[in-house]
């Protein structure tokens, strides 16, 4: 079966799109890449994202109209990678977009409720391809009790799983999360969390210091000077001290927190070690800053809750960040001063921005068979589900 997989991340900044050939396995599902393609969104559509996100300004009209030109989007972009590769899709997976996360129950009109929301409709897509199309992924490992994410470390799980090699499976989007599979491990060994920001922190102080959509090459960020003090500062969070399972979004590291970290950068905040001895940071050095904090929350996230749990040697990237040289320089310095080496997801025949594509590829064709792939030990669910809705043609 052809499945396509489709992915918009927490960065809001576009469509991608993977084509896998999957068959059933005595170990599970095994995949073969077919090809993939990355469509941007356009800037009024970018812009809509994210306005949808701010969930105090939210309109109800403008959320439904935009989950229905997702919906267009998404077929658009599916229907031009199927031309590109030469390939269609008996299935489409698609996540949708995520616009409010609380992975956490908070009370709301009498109930203590933990809720999702991923817009673009999958009856368009359904319509505009004629195949099915399993969307919706996580609340079916909410209602298990569980927080709706990460779901990726299932398909981490089947293609990296070693006898005799630890590794932990790093995804650099919006936010950034781990896998780590122990040698030999089975499904229910795999320990996964989201570790904090991916690039939505630099990506946001970027656009707004810059004009930006994000730092390309990483070349801002190689031109400042980075303030410990600031990232000792914020990594004092009650998030990154809390265990896994945890998840986090725009709700944690969004507007609000870009507003605080620029505060504590001028100086404005009221912190002891706030601005790293008063001194004012230029523009690069706040991007430089917000860099480091990304590549240092994720490994000292690995040094608190991963590596105490067994040996591991390797990590393993993928995701938009990898294509940040002054973040994967960052990441590779504290990955070795904690005894892991860094290296891509390309070098076991996935490319790094496609992989999350691929993901939902693999968790489509699962829910087609009526098989579970949520894994219970990174979400916190009771126990394993079938995930997703489908939506016929």
């Amino acid at each position: 079966m052809i499945v396509a997989g489709v992915m918009s991340g927490t960065s809001a900044d576009g469509i991608d799109v993977a084509l896998v050939e999957i068959r059933s396995g005595a170990r599970g599902p095994r995949l073969k890449l077919l090809g993939y393609a990355g469509f941007p969104y356009p800037g009024p559509v970018r812009r809509a994202v994210l306005a949808a996100m701010n969930s105090q300004n939210a309109r109800i009209a403008e959320l439904a109209r935009l989950n229905f030109v997702l919906g267009e989007l998404y077929a658009d972009a599916v229907r031009t990678t199927q031309k590109k590769l030469r390939y269609k899709a008996d299935l489409v997976g698609c996540h949708g977009q995520t616009i409010y996360h609380q992975g956490t129950p908070a009370p709301f009109l009498g109930r203590k409720l933990a809720v999702t929301w991923q817009t673009g409709e999958a009856s368009r897509i359904a319509a505009r391809l004629g195949v099915p199309v399993v969307s919706d992924f996580r609340p079916a490992d909410m209602a298990a009790g569980g927080t709706g994410a990460p779901l990726v470390p299932y398909l981490d799980y089947l293609i990296y799983r070693d006898r005799r090699v630890g590794r932990i499976a790093l995804n650099i989007g919006g936010i950034a999360n781990v896998a780590a599979i122990q040698a030999n491990a089975f499904l229910d060994q795999v320990i996964a969390f989201d570790t904090g920001p991916g690039n939505m922190v630099m990506d946001a102080l970027t656009e707004e210091l810059f004009g930006r959509t994000y730092d390309r090459d990483g070349k801002i960020a190689a031109h400042g000077e980075v303030r410990d003090a600031v990232i000792e500062n914020f990594l004092r969070r009650n998030f990154f001290k809390e265990k896994p399972p945890k998840t986090a979004g725009r709700e944690e590291f969004g507007r609000e927190f870009v507003r605080e970290f620029r505060q504590v950068c001028r100086g404005r905040q009221p912190s002891k070690n706030a601005n790293g001895g008063g001194r004012s940071m230029r523009k690069e050095d706040v991007i430089a800053t917000a860099t480091a904090f990304t590549a240092r929350s994720i490994t000292d996230a690995l040094r608190r809750h991963v590596l105490p749990c067994g040996h591991f040697s390797e990590v393993i990237a993928s995701g938009g960040g990898t294509r940040n040289p002054s973040l994967m320089a960052m990441l590779a310095n504290e990955a070795g001063a904690i005894g892991l080496k860094l290296r891509t997801s390309d070098e076991f025949g996935i490319p790094s921005e496609a992989k999350e594509a691929v993901a939902f590829a693999v968790l489509a064709y699962e829910t087609w068979h009526q098989r579970p792939s949520n894994v219970p030990s990174a979400t916190g669910a009771k126990r394993a589900v079938v995930l997703g809705k489908v939506s016929y043609p």
